[in-house]
């Protein structure tokens, strides 16, 4: 199984449904309109005027579009022809001079044709589908000029490995376990890979965020990796650590049910004592 292969169909294919459900609508009738996760990332983001950006796994563009309103000047890259096809859509509707690159991550130094870059920026969702994350990073230091800064934010692998659970109808001690209801409730249970593995997790789901539209490509392929290989990876190709924040919110809902949206941040988290989750983190770096 070629997990290129495979994800790029299902990106394919979930590209058309996300093009009438992400906010289109709102960044193009508000030239100052950003995305709403882009708009979390605010406070670490930094002044990205004049800077040349490159957005990975950029996917339909709306974070690239929101890169750009910010003062980039913005290259988007994707392994999905129809989230680029998307995305060039979006761009041109907006009258944003974007220039995107269709190429899988490792790639990306081949397909840029050596063009290096003041910044990289990767969202939420994107380094869950690549299978080696030293890889990842030592890709990234290549693509950054000296002084050039990554800027990652993605779910956390905590969340990533857990699942909600019914407990079952044995007695509950509310002593121990007082957010427990008792027998019938749903709990969070560990039950996928924290760290990276050689072998994916391979899913088949038949509709795409939200549960609105049908995906023609289902499957799809996934690794996990710890906040440690994370870090490690990132410093072993030469990047120097500047911050690295984990957040008790994600911009979807992770575990339905289980979330509430929460207006101060714009985003969900745990109905119930949401100290316990971390649900995202952010870190940046520099290459010297």
């Amino acid at each position: 199984m070629d997990y290129l292969d495979v994800n790029r169909a299902n990106w394919d294919s979930r590209a058309p449904i996300h093009a009438v459900r992400y906010d289109i609508d709102r960044l193009l009738g508000d030239p100052d309109a950003i995305s709403d996760v882009v708009r979390f990332d605010l406070p670490r983001l930094g002044d990205l005027a004049g800077l040349d950006v490159l957005h990975l796994q950029c996917h339909i563009g709306t974070d690239t579009l929101s890169l750009h309103r910010l003062g980039g000047r913005l290259t988007g890259l994707d392994l999905s022809p129809v989230s680029l096809a998307e995305a060039r859509n979006l761009a041109e509707r907006a009258g944003a001079a974007i220039d995107y690159v269709e190429s899988d991550v490792y790639s990306a130094p081949q397909a840029l044709a050596g063009r290096t870059f003041d910044l990289v920026y990767t969202g939420i969702g994107a380094i869950c589908w690549l299978p080696d994350i030293a890889r990842w990073a030592r890709t990234v230091a290549g693509l950054l000029r000296p002084g050039g800064r990554l800027f990652i934010r993605d779910g956390h692998p905590v969340l990533n490995a857990l699942t909600p659970v019914v407990i079952g109808r044995e007695p509950v001690d509310r002593d121990q376990q007082p957010w427990i209801s008792g027998p019938g409730a749903t709990a969070l249970a560990i039950e996928f890979p924290y760290y990276e593995q050689r072998e994916p997790m391979v899913w088949r789901d038949a509709v795409t965020y939200g549960g609105e539209g049908e995906v023609a490509s289902p499957e799809s392929v996934e690794w996990n990796h710890g906040l440690g290989e994370i870090v490690t990876a990132v410093v072993d190709a030469g990047l120097r650590l500047t911050s690295l924040t984990e957040h008790d919110s994600a911009p979807w809902e992770a575990f339905e049910g289980l979330m509430a949206f929460d207006g101060a941040t714009g985003e969900y988290r745990l109905r119930e004592r949401p100290e316990r989750l971390p649900a995202t983190f952010t870190l940046t770096a520099v290459k010297p």
